[in-house]
């Protein structure tokens, strides 16, 4: 039986153009991920891992190849059918918080919920900030909240939509080594008690050991 990949990229290419002329970012890359499964990207600074992962997450369309991301083709599809594709099947964490400075905790972490017009954003968001220990700072806006507190806020908004893959871009990169790894437990907790499936671009390569597998980039292709 041929396995169901939560995220399925086949000789997945980037093209850029230039001012030069025409950029290869990424060649021929090829990852199949499974439904559940942790996945860290390493490798060195512009070697490709962030531009893969905004391949999977529809914020860059791919040149060339296959990027299928739960069950969906995304070769072509416009704005507004990538946007209802995120809000349905992706969490998304940066190494930049993103959010919003005149929303509070609650508001921000419930932002993906009121998109999808959730009947119950707020009780789902709440829910979400309690497991990130933040229950207590729903009303308290980002300026208030301190990097490792806007970074959970962060992850709660990830996770409140309950989303089948979970996209992290260098998620600690931002936070003292005490408050990344405070950070860090909360997300592989988070993935463990939803079966998330989880992509994890990071330097860390002791973050990188705590995943089911790693894949290395060098030069826009993938070295399993």
């Amino acid at each position: 039986m041929t396995p169901q990949w939560a995220i399925e990229l086949r000789d997945a290419g980037l093209t850029l153009t230039a001012g030069a002329g025409p950029v290869n970012i990424l060649h021929d890359v090829t990852l199949l991920v499974e439904q559940g499964q942790t996945v860290s990207v390493v490798g060195p600074s512009g070697s490709g891992k962030t531009t893969m992962l905004m391949l999977m997450a529809g914020l860059e369309q791919a040149s060339t190849g296959l990027v299928r991301v739960a069950g969906l083709d995304l070769h072509g599809l416009h704005e507004d059918a990538l946007a209802r594709f995120r809000r349905a099947h992706l969490g998304i964490v940066f190494q930049s918080f993103h959010l919003i400075p005149t929303m509070t905790a609650l508001e921000n972490a419930a932002l993906p919920l009121e998109f999808a017009h959730h009947p119950k954003a707020r009780e789902l968001a709440q829910t979400a900030l309690e497991q990130v220990g933040l229950g207590h700072r729903r009303d308290h806006y980002p300026a208030q909240l301190s990097g490792g507190e806007q970074q959970r806020v962060a992850l709660a908004r990830a996770f409140a939509p309950r989303p089948r893959i979970i996209l992290a871009d260098e998620p600690t990169g931002n936070l003292d080594e005490a408050t990344g790894q405070r950070v860090m437990e909360l997300l592989f907790t988070m993935q463990a008690e939803e079966q998330t499936t989880l992509v994890l671009v990071t330097h860390d390569q002791n973050l990188a050991r705590r995943c089911t597998r790693t894949v290395r980039m060098h030069s826009g292709r993938v070295e399993e």
